[in-house]
């Protein structure tokens, strides 16, 4: 209860009247090589973090689920991810004769490619000297940078449903239809839970979203808009409990059916870089970006915000995420698809638009009015607790009680659209089969006690 009075000691003078400037970083004095040098070096922080990750889930879901998997590959199994590597650059690479053979190999190499585009604007740290060249710790940035970090992920998605029609096949279609489905639900979620950040932080840049992060992160005033991010972030991933575009149940591996060897490496690839991609966004947006936790910033007048200390904080954080996604992974099941549908369209989706609407009004009566932001975010909090309390004083609606079969009824198990087996006190219906051979055997008049075999229609 400490935190609370410090962080609305700091929203006024963390929330600014929306006249800043675009951009924060300065990259002027940028030259060729050194545009080079961070692409490369995005790139492989890209891939050597995937390898870690893929270590790190096993070694994690492992200690939760108590099955330590590969763990015996070199030290702490440090070398299962290689070995996992190899074997998929080895394996033979087969390809469907019925697929569209140029889609199907353009598909994963677009879902990677606009996987890698992300971190472009994503700011590692302030400025620092490279070479003798004073340059931020980022790639670079303008004034709409997390509109591109958006189009990018949902043009993503195009690799994936592309991959799924492109292999000609049943399942991989179906996991490429409900891929467009999730993306379309869970991206308008996304986008609306970043709203609110761009209103308190008056810009739409990536470095001046960090920039206006010095006195209190996002996600302590923004908390109802962090929390629907991270829960759109899993769904717009693919991840437990939302991988239904791959879910083995029911589509075998979905869109990633018909793949193998490096083509299904690269569909791998782009999965677990676009949990790198949303992780580094929660931290730019929510989390302060480069900047170091409270304690450890204060020190010596923000040392440890300086030179290359932020990089290490920024790593911290995105790790940090990445946990949440292996958490989650370890611990909750998969949802059916209307139940993930329902959350995405019936809950997410109104509260993140009521809650753009709330923040619009608290910035709107700010500036117009000149009402104090601590008394506003205090009624808004007794609005919304007398709100709670009225929905648990509230009754829950109960259909009416429907009456119990005294005996033995027919049941259809195809009447839900595919088959399920029958209740206890529920009876299968003759099969077509046995049906027509009861009908042929009276026509035939008596010749004979059926065999028990005729009359179950085997």
């Amino acid at each position: 209860m400490s935190v609370l009075p410090t962080v609305l000691a700091a929203l006024p003078t963390a929330v600014g009247d929306g006249a800043v400037a675009p951009v924060t970083a300065d990259f002027s004095q940028d030259v060729f090589w050194v545009w080079l040098l961070k692409a490369v070096g995005i790139i492989v922080f890209l891939l050597t973090s995937v390898l870690i990750a893929i270590w790190f889930e096993r070694r994690v879901v492992g200690r939760m689920q108590l099955r330590p998997g590969p763990n015996v590959h070199g030290p702490f199994g440090l070398l299962q991810s290689l070995a996992d590597a190899m074997k998929l650059l080895v394996k033979e690479d087969v390809t469907v004769k019925a697929a569209d053979k140029l889609v199907y190999i353009l598909a994963p190499m677009i879902a990677v490619l606009c996987s890698l585009l992300v971190y472009a604007v994503i700011p590692f740290g302030p400025e620092v000297n490279m070479f003798g060249v004073i340059t931020p710790l980022q790639l670079t940035d303008f004034s709409v940078a997390v509109l591109y970090i958006l189009a990018c992920a949902a043009v993503g998605v195009y690799g994936i449903v592309l991959g799924g029609w492109s292999s000609n096949s049943t399942y991989p279609l179906l996991g490429g239809v409900r891929s467009t489905a999730q993306v379309i639900s869970y991206e308008l979620a996304m986008g609306l839970s970043l709203v609110s950040v761009f209103i308190m932080a008056g810009s739409m840049s990536t470095s001046q979203i960090v920039d206006s992060q010095t006195q209190v992160w996002w996600f302590l005033p923004l908390l109802p808009a962090f929390v629907i991010y991270v829960i759109s972030m899993v769904g717009e991933t693919n991840r437990l409990p939302f991988d239904l575009p791959e879910a083995e149940g029911e589509l075998v591996g979905g869109y990633t059916t018909e793949y193998s060897s490096m083509k299904f490496a690269w569909f791998f690839l782009a999965e677990y870089i676009n949990m790198l991609n949303v992780s580094a966004v929660a931290t730019t947006l929510f989390f302060g970006g480069w900047r170091a936790p409270w304690p450890i910033s204060a020190i010596n007048d923000g040392m440890f915000n300086t030179g290359w200390w932020p990089f290490l904080w920024f790593v911290a954080k995105v790790w940090l995420f990445m946990f949440v996604f292996v958490w989650i992974r370890g611990s909750v099941l998969r949802f059916r698809y209307d139940q993930f549908m329902k959350i995405g369209w019936k809950v997410l989706i109104p509260a993140a638009l009521v809650w753009v609407v709330c923040v619009t009004l608290v910035q709107a009566a700010r500036q117009l009015w000149d009402v104090d932001l601590r008394t506003l975010l205090f009624t808004l909090a007794g609005v919304v607790l007398v709100g709670l309390v009225i929905s648990f004083l509230v009754p829950e609606k109960k259909p009416p009680a429907e009456e119990e079969p005294t005996g033995p009824q027919e049941f259809d198990p195809f009447a839900g659209g595919y088959p399920v087996p029958p209740l206890p006190g529920q009876v299968l219906p003759p099969s077509p089969r046995a049906q027509r051979r009861l009908a042929a055997a009276e026509a035939a008049g008596p010749s004979g006690p059926e065999t028990p075999l005729e009359v179950r229609g085997g």
